[in-house]
């Protein structure tokens, strides 16, 4: 059984020989260790090995560990997040990747305003139409994005999608592509309060096509962890 270490120095090694396919830059790329019901000590070793930025899928978990471990690296929400939840998030988390309704985004902007900070976030969008998952069906993107803009403390800074789960990550690779596009189609806007400047896609049965791609968030649990217990 590997360590986490030696999980890390694999998936980094793997990460620039995507770039380099790419023609991309491994500097382009970050790695984000998604930490959902990982105990304290693992994710420190994860620290320990390099990672300066992790993923959280609930508040109040994400709340108990940065209270733990600190600021030291970046704190990212990636879940589904709650409305009502919203003013935790914005005083939590450097970014938040799952902005999918106007309603959620009104609230991050209306709870960072309160706490006086501008929050980055990212658009999840819905390309594989799964009723299963969150985010924005693909033909709403532009008006989420239009919309979100206009609020004065929200960044927008990029997208974010999830396939449909596949054991072949030559099956994520149309939906990578799609996201790409809808990123560089959104930019070309040139948009007051938008950068798109992220894509955060790849997971870890498929971040190396994500790398090629064009990703520049890949979230990786299993393959830095192991398995979570059921």
């Amino acid at each position: 059984m590997h360590s986490i270490k030696d999980n890390i120095e694999q998936i980094r090694m793997n990460i620039e020989a995507a770039a380099l396919k790419s023609g991309r830059k491994v500097s382009d790329v970050r790695l984000m260790a998604v930490t959902k019901t990982v105990d304290d000590a693992r994710i420190m070793e994860a620290i320990d090995a390099g990672i300066d930025l992790i993923g959280e899928n609930y508040v109040q978990e994400a709340q108990r560990k940065i209270e733990i471990i600190g600021n030291a690296v970046q704190w990212h929400f990636i879940g589904r997040l709650q409305t009502n939840k919203a003013k935790y998030a914005v005083r939590l988390f450097d970014m938040i990747h799952s902005v999918d309704r106007i309603a959620l985004a009104a609230e991050l902007d209306k709870r960072a305003k309160a706490a006086g900070c501008i929050i980055p976030i990212l658009i999840e969008v819905n390309l594989s139409g799964e009723t299963t998952k969150s985010g924005v069906p693909k033909d709403g993107v532009f008006d989420l994005v239009r919309q979100t803009a206009g609020l004065d403390n929200i960044a927008v800074e990029g997208l974010m999608t999830m396939p449909p789960w596949s054991d072949n990550p030559e099956d994520s690779r149309p939906y990578f592509a799609q996201l790409r596009a809808l990123k560089e189609a959104i930019a070309a806007k040139q948009l007051i309060g938008v950068e798109m400047q992220e894509l955060s896609m790849g997971m870890s049965a498929d971040y190396e096509v994500a790398v090629e791609e064009g990703a520049t968030i890949i979230r990786i649990g299993t393959s830095i962890f192991g398995e979570r217990p059921l």
